[in-house]
């Protein structure tokens, strides 16, 4: 059982939004739908793994599909919002069973040239093979009839995207997380606390009223239950990493001692070799199976 919660359009050009907690890693899915024309779209999408036997199951993303058809959703987009570091995306799967258009940013490209060195995999990754669209910061699209816009929110990872769907959403991914929580972390390879706060700043000048949905939520010490979406205002007044004016070098010197202390998620060398390819995994090998490079001492 899935837990899920719809935060409801608000009317002509707002979103319906039904986010899909998965707790292995405290990520958010997405389907965000026009309740006009009932199209929608996927965003951030999990294709579960199990790193204790390094396999992999279509569970969480078959759930998503199943409430949609439930929901009479016609499907239309496939969007990440980066290379996520802690689960695998069910993109490609998507892509595949769905037989619509997967997205990601065109700067993607830079951090598959950033892990080719890593993994030493020169020949690996080719973001305009595995994705339909790459997109620039300013690029639009639709949603059934909701107008969609791209920002460019790097920090997190240098292309990280947000997606604003209609007047009144926006889907902000590695950036902010709730406001008891703070922000999030901007230490991978290619990150950077500096371009983080840039990014946030970003997002605070939205309207006010423009729901805010995050990519991870692992509860507080005093709220045990996730959730994940907010208001810019609520974003302006009560993050406990922003909240209340918080100048530009406090926050970075703030977030950099934090992400000091943080351990790399367990799935990150997993995972990223596979998402660097919208999800798609190894081709097999000679023997029919299929193997990840992992670098040792590396980080």
């Amino acid at each position: 059982m899935f837990l899920s919660r719809t935060s409801p359009s608000a009317g002509a050009g707002s979103a319906e939004i039904t986010g899909f907690y998965d707790a292995p890693t405290g990520s958010i899915q997405y389907l965000a739908v026009d309740p006009q024309t009932r199209k929608g779209a996927l965003i951030d999408t999990v294709l579960s793994f199990h790193p204790q036997s390094a396999s992999t199951d279509s569970t969480s993303a078959e759930a998503i599909l199943r409430f949609a058809e439930s929901e009479g959703v016609e499907i239309e987009w496939i969007l990440d919002t980066h290379p996520h570091a802690d689960h695998l995306m069910a993109s490609s799967f998507l892509r595949e069973r769905l037989g619509v258009p997967n997205a990601i940013g065109a700067r993607v490209r830079d951090i598959a040239e950033l892990w080719r060195d890593l993994y030493n995999l020169p020949d690996s990754f080719d973001p305009d093979r595995d994705f339909d669209r790459l997109f620039e910061d300013g690029d639009r699209f639709r949603i059934g009839s909701l107008d969609v816009r791209v920002m460019l929110s790097p920090g997190h990872t240098l292309g990280s995207i947000t997606y604003v769907v209609g007047k009144d959403a926006a889907f902000v991914h590695d950036t902010f997380m709730q406001p008891d929580a703070g922000t999030s972390r901007a230490d991978f390879p290619g990150g950077s606390a500096s371009d983080l706060w840039q990014s946030l700043q970003s997002i605070l000048a939205l309207p006010e009223h423009t729901r805010l949905f995050i990519g991870h939520d692992y509860g507080t010490e005093y709220r045990k239950m996730p959730q994940w979406d907010s208001t810019v205002a609520e974003q302006r007044r009560h993050n406990i990493h922003l909240g209340g004016g918080t100048d530009r070098d406090s926050y970075i010197a703030l977030r950099e001692s934090r992400d000091a202390t943080l351990t790399l998620p367990d799935r990150m060398l997993e995972v990223l070799q596979i998402n660097l390819r919208a999800g798609r995994l190894p081709d097999a090998e000679g023997d029919g199976n299929r193997y990840l490079k992992i670098p040792l001492n590396r980080f």
